[in-house]
């Protein structure tokens, strides 16, 4: 199994061609975008970045008032990244507030959508979105088992305000559902902690690096060619800063390329390790 690093265009202004040099020359694999938020048309994103090689990974943002809206929203924004053939599309769904059938509705078509395009769609662990904390996430894979995950860590333990060990059933069962990951580090007042390398965080990140083990281990156990993982740190409100001259904390840059490599090496003992075992 290879990892294949992504970076996100979150913070990036356009336009994106040296950014994306960067990231390629810093060993990106892939580069993690939408189109809704982009500043560059789509043809040209696109076009930058398989011009360097890249792999891309689609982002969708689902939108409106209905649970009819959200649908549309993701339909539209999935056939729309689907016409550029990204290697996976990684979608925030829906809303937090929805009911049971709302939330039984939306994923119905959903699967149904992703079953006719042929590509896989993760969709994200987040808040203000349906799978915003463990338990509705838990409810929800064993009502649709096919379903994929993007696991995102970091908004469940600002939201249960405690590291989430103590659910470890349900971490479990999202092992055996994620595609996708993103390595952002939160902490229990806040989904980013202001800098991951301070010594005053690492039993944060050790938590965090816990629980991607366990997709790593389940993904190598289907058998599975690729692992995906994007450091998702971001730039200001995320990024913890000054008051009043709103300076960042830290670099975002540096701390995406930090967690990069990190993870990159952790990997690397992980199959290792695993072989020895």
């Amino acid at each position: 199994m290879q990892l294949r690093l992504a970076r996100h265009l979150w913070g990036t202004d356009a336009p994106y061609f040296d950014e994306l040099m960067k990231y390629k020359e810093q060993g990106y694999q892939a580069i993690e975008a939408g189109f809704i938020y982009s500043a560059e048309p789509k043809e040209k994103l696109i076009s930058q970045i398989r011009t360097l090689g890249l792999d891309w990974i689609a982002m969708v943002f689902t939108e409106g008032k209905t649970v009819e809206d959200h649908l549309q929203s993701f339909k539209q924004q999935v056939l729309d990244s689907a016409a550029f053939k990204p290697m996976l599309i990684n979608s925030h769904s829906g809303r937090d507030a929805f009911t049971h059938d709302e939330i039984e509705f939306f994923f119905t078509e959903a699967i149904k959508i992703e079953q006719d395009l042929g590509i896989p769609i993760a969709h994200e662990t987040h808040r203000s979105r349906i799978l915003f904390n463990p338990w509705i996430t838990r409810d929800v894979l064993e009502m649709f088992p096919q379903l994929h995950l993007c696991c995102d860590y970091s908004h469940w333990v600002t939201v249960c305000e405690r590291l989430i060990d103590d659910q470890i059933d349900i971490l479990k069962l999202c092992a055996k559902q994620a595609i996708h990951i993103h390595a952002r580090v939160g902490h229990e007042q806040g989904p980013q902690v202001s800098d991951p390398r301070a010594p005053e965080f690492q039993t944060h990140v050790e938590a965090h690096e816990r629980w991607w083990n366990m997709i790593w281990l389940e993904q190598l156990s289907q058998g599975k060619s690729i692992s995906t993982l994007t450091p998702e740190f971001g730039p200001w409100p995320y990024m913890p800063s000054l008051p009043y001259s709103q300076t960042p904390l830290a670099s975002q840059d540096e701390i995406c390329l930090w967690q990069a490599e990190r993870q990159r090496q952790r990997f690397n003992e992980f199959l290792h390790q695993t072989a020895a075992a």
